[in-house]
């Protein structure tokens, strides 16, 4: 069954765009919604809309510890331009020295299962700990980004973290998401001019070569079903609304 405030603001919002459709959550939701941000094209796309709605909207990301530097730069660059302080995020650090003295600083390289468990301790668990202070999310995905997002909703309910979550660029393809970017000379990675559509942690992240997937280049090592790092699925299924 459709969770009822899924449904209300499904409807409230069918046939509004994106920035229309993040007024409406700005207002349903108050000072109790966030963007996760990944720093990517995507996310900061959404930064540029949520500023022309919210003077100072709230702004989080997740430092792993193992970022490019390129990263750091769209940060400095985010703040600089819109006057938004993103907040940093950190894992928890008796986790990460336990991690790594069993396993390695690259044990992701090992098996599928060990990736997960360093997405987990430097990703996911700081995630959850943001989350459980907010009523809904905010996130940058889209469905044509890779094979694992193909049912992804505008509005759906994240059943593993008990919120809403707001995706509304879902229905963007990439060539709408860099249009906006250009009309509106938004600040984006300097990995993106190299070649690298979706950017996460320097280890797991490569540029992708022609006709390959925009994901392709994360763990580029996996088979492309597995690759996602935890935040939005729970035991291999993508987390959405429970019917």
């Amino acid at each position: 069954m459709e969770h009822p405030i899924v449904k209300t603001l499904t409807e409230q919002t069918d046939g509004l765009g994106a920035k229309q459709l993040l007024a409406v959550a700005l207002r349903q939701f108050g000072q109790e919604i966030a963007l996760a941000s990944s720093l990517g094209a995507e996310d900061q796309v959404i930064v540029d809309m949520l500023t022309k709605l919210r003077p100072n909207p709230d702004v989080f990301t997740l430092d792993t510890g193992r970022l490019p530097e390129e990263t750091y730069d769209v940060i400095e660059a985010t703040h600089s331009r819109y006057g938004v302080r993103i907040e940093i995020l950190f894992p928890d650090r008796h986790a990460v020295e336990e991690m790594i003295r069993q396993s390695g600083p690259n044990l992701f390289r090992s098996n599928v299962e060990a990736r997960k468990r360093c997405c987990l301790v430097r990703k996911v668990e700081p995630l959850r700990r943001r989350l459980k202070t907010l009523d809904a999310w905010i996130t940058g995905l889209r469905r044509s980004q890779s094979v694992t997002r193909g049912q992804l909703q505008r509005i759906e309910w994240d059943e593993s973290n008990g919120l809403v979550k707001i995706n509304p660029l879902a229905d963007w393809t990439a060539e709408q998401v860099w249009a906006y970017i250009d009309e509106h000379d938004t600040p984006v990675n300097a990995l993106h001019a190299s070649g690298y559509p979706s950017i996460g942690c320097a280890p797991c992240t490569r540029a992708i070569g022609p006709g390959e997937d925009e994901r392709a280049g994360r763990w580029w090592w996996e088979q492309p079903e597995m690759k996602e790092c935890g935040l939005h699925v729970v035991d291999g299924r993508w987390v959405r609304t429970r019917r």
